[in-house]
């Protein structure tokens, strides 16, 4: 089998990779590119051109609709007393081009510390409109009440709101996948609020 395809899933991403550097490849019409700025491609210049790292010519196209591949937490903890910032990055298999509104996502809070909040709504970060493969999302929480210590706050299963805008596909130009499954919200991990 080869080390690399033109397939929607994950394991077509060249193998030589990590599964953490996976999250910052994506499919072009040209191949498998890594996002400029990258640590693993020596490049820190976040203008520069995506580095090509298998060249399949038309895999954008072959693959179809743009899938996610990943979601991240990005905030590790957080302070019930002093609050901060909730970020989520979602990983898409190639770029997508949000226009009109930010999309919404939702982290779960599972109260067992006893938090006043169940849910927090994130927006999507940046200037619209936006082509990327990876969407960040935000959401700033308050001090004293929102969250409590021992909180857990996690992605469940849903599927990213659209907030009355629109997300395609950046080559193919159809409707972007939405959907976070229940494994891609377990292995985006949890943020643990403490005391």
């Amino acid at each position: 089998m080869g080390s690399w395809g033109a397939t929607d899933a994950d394991e077509a991403k060249p193998k030589f990779l990590t599964t953490e550097e996976k999250k910052g490849v994506y499919a072009t019409a040209g191949g498998w590119v890594s996002q400029a700025g990258q640590a693993s491609s020596g490049n820190d210049n976040a203008s520069a051109q995506p580095e090509v790292l298998v060249a399949l010519r038309g895999l954008a196209t072959k693959i179809g609709q743009a899938t996610v591949d990943a979601v991240e937490i990005v905030t590790t903890a957080m302070d019930a007393s002093e609050g901060g910032v909730i970020r989520v990055d979602v990983h898409y298999n190639e770029q997508v081009t949000v226009a009109t509104a930010a999309p919404l996502m939702v982290v779960t809070n599972s109260q067992a510390g006893g938090g006043s909040a169940a849910n927090f709504t994130l927006a999507m970060d940046g200037t619209l409109p936006l082509t990327n493969d990876t969407l960040s999302f935000s959401t700033t929480i308050a001090g004293g009440g929102a969250v409590a210590a021992g909180d857990v706050l996690s992605i469940v299963n849903q599927d990213i709101n659209l907030n009355g805008g629109t997300m395609v596909d950046a080559v193919g130009g159809g409707n972007a996948e939405r959907a976070i499954s229940s494994a891609q919200g377990t292995a985006a991990g949890t943020i643990t609020v403490v005391a």
